[in-house]
This record gives C-alpha cells, sequence and structure tokens, in this order.
C-alpha cells in the first residue's frame, strides 16, 4: 500500500463561474486546510469503529525470509549452477583468445590472425545468446515460483488474520506501525511450518 501526500494547488479558488486567480492567499490558505481537516474526520471515525483490531505485516520481509522463497532461491541456484560454469569457462576462454589476438595478431600471418578472429566473433556471439538464454529461463522460473509462493504468503496471512480475530490487516510500505501490531514474525512461524508451496496434500 503506498500513500500518496495530498497535493493542493494554492494558487487556485474555485467560484459559480469556475476557476480563477484567487486575491488573498492567506484566506483561502486557511479555508482549504480547515475543508481538508473536515474531509479525515469521517475517515479517522470510520477506521476507528470499523478497524477493531488492526495488524501490520511487512511484505518484502515476507518475500526475503519465506522459507518456501529462500528454498526455491536455493533450488534454481543449485540447477543453473553447471550451465553459469560453463558460460564464466566460456567467458574465459574468450577472454584469453582476445588476449592473445592483441598481443600476437600484427605477427601472425594474416590467415592466422583471420582464423583466431573469426573464432573469437563466433565464440562471442554463442556466449552472448547462452548468457541471454540463462537469464531469460531463470527469470521466468524466479518469477513463476515467486507467484506460486506469493498466493501461499498470501493465504497464510489471510488464515493467520481470521484465526486470531484481525478486522484488518494492513501491508507495507507505510509511514508508521507500531511494533506490537507487527504480525510478520507469526506469518513466519507459520510459513516454516507449512508445507512447500504446491505440495500434495
Amino acid at each position: 500500500m503506498q500513500i500518496r501526500p495530498f497535493a493542493y494547488d494554492s494558487g487556485w479558488e474555485g467560484n459559480a463561474k469556475g476557476f480563477r486567480v484567487r486575491a488573498s492567499a492567506g484566506k483561502w490558505r486557511y479555508v482549504s486546510a480547515f475543508a481538508l481537516a473536515l474531509a479525515f474526520v469521517p475517515i479517522l471515525a470510520m477506521a476507528q469503529t470499523a478497524a477493531g483490531k488492526v495488524g501490520y505485516v511487512d511484505l518484502k520481509r515476507l518475500i526475503d525470509n519465506a522459507p518456501q522463497m529462500v528454498e526455491s532461491r536455493a533450488r534454481l541456484q543449485r540447477e543453473f549452477a553447471p550451465r553459469d560454469a560453463t558460460l564464466k569457462s566460456d567467458e574465459a576462454r574468450l577472454a584469453d583468445m582476445n588476449k592473445r589476438y592483441a598481443r600476437d595478431g600484427a605477427i601472425m600471418s594474416k590467415a592466422d590472425a583471420d582464423a583466431l578472429k573469426r573464432q573469437i566473433d563466433t565464440l562471442d556471439g554463442a556466449i552472448k545468446r547462452t548468457r541471454d538464454s540463462l537469464r531469460n529461463e531463470l527469470n521466468t522460473r524466479a518469477a513463476a515460483d515467486r507467484d506460486r509462493v506469493w498466493q501461499q504468503i498470501n493465504d497464510t496471512v489471510v488464515d493467520y488474520a481470521r484465526a486470531h480475530g484481525y478486522d484488518l490487516i494492513v501491508p507495507s510500505p507505510v509511514v508508521y506501525a507500531n511494533p506490537r501490531i507487527d504480525i510478520t514474525d507469526a506469518v513466519l512461524d507459520q510459513l516454516r511450518h507449512a508445507k512447500p508451496a504446491g505440495a500434495a496434500p
């Protein structure tokens, strides 16, 4: 949830014929402040009467620390590690070839220099394609896992709120939340004891 600041243009005033530049800045500044205060009265009253028990949850902490998300990141890292190692090996080989070309290209025969340059270009293109493919696949898999785990996180927050009689749960970011209404640790604890997202019942 994002709180947007109230925007007030102090250079205009309204009348029956439309808007015009006001004559007195001080007068309308106080009138506007009073009107703004009155506008918040029903909002505050509604919050006090409707939200009998309010909780706060830090969504970033849940995403960063939920065991399901931690396990997902570790699993993807393990799965993609061999391909990442191969890519780094090819990048190191390309760097060596470039150094050789820069160092010896001028003293090599034209045929050898051209052959080495073709090898460099071919390997460079293959590395770029592999890197892009690896990045796209990793991003796609990570996004799918985030969506799956996020649904479990959301359901856990809702279940906890209902079980403990909360009327309203406010998500981050907020301007301020008293630590005593922060349920993030409690939700994390429930997630630690929950089955992985998508697991069979």
